[in-house]
């Protein structure tokens, strides 16, 4: 026998040994698929006989499930969002959700939190003001919307400068000298001492 032969017979034992016990294992599922088989059709037989049929059987439909009711509510707990007694209106005018934070709804109170942000919040629209007293902001969308945004940031920059800068010097720091000017300083400290 050739050497190429040995080995091929060696390999092919090694692989009989590693797969003996996914074969022993695929038979036993064959085995129990056959037993499943059987009860399945014994359940089919019997179902009439039991008043079962298979057309009863709820089943299942296409899309998501509905959803369940939340842990919390069936243990009791409390639940998050606005509450039964809070009959308040919203803050601007035409507004029919109720209030939740500084008397407005959550949509405005988000819209009160950006006009912030971006320093552009109308002197009308104050923290708990009256239900219904407050004019609603159209804002700008698209590229009006970023272009009245530079504009409001570059009106600020006029009214404050940006503080430890001195006026009409940009970019530079109050008590830092050009290096230019320390060049000459100390050429000048040099040639004195």
């Amino acid at each position: 026998m050739s050497l190429e032969n040995q080995f091929r017979a060696l390999i092919r034992k090694e692989v009989e040994v590693e797969l003996a016990p996914i074969r022993a294992l695929v038979a036993q599922l064959q085995a129990n698929t056959a037993q499943l088989d059987v009860l399945t059709q014994l359940a089919e037989r019997l179902g009439p006989v039991m008043g079962l049929s298979a057309a009863a059987a709820p089943r299942r439909r296409p899309g998501r499930p509905p959803r369940a009711a939340p842990a919390a509510a069936a243990a009791g707990r409390k639940r998050r969002g606005p509450t039964a007694t809070n009959n308040r209106p919203c803050a601007i005018i035409g507004c029919k959700r109720p209030s939740r934070t500084k008397g407005y709804c959550a949509a405005h109170y988000q819209k009160l939190r950006m006009l912030y942000r971006t320093h552009r919040l109308p002197s009308t629209w104050t923290d708990f003001a009256a239900p219904n007293s407050v004019e609603d902001v159209v804002l700008p969308r698209g590229r009006a919307g970023s272009k009245a945004l530079k504009e409001a940031k570059a009106a600020r920059e006029v009214r404050a400068p940006k503080a430890g800068r001195k006026a009409g010097r940009p970019g530079r720091k109050p008590g830092r000298k050009p290096a230019e000017e320390k060049k000459e300083e100390t050429a000048a400290a040099a040639a004195e001492g």
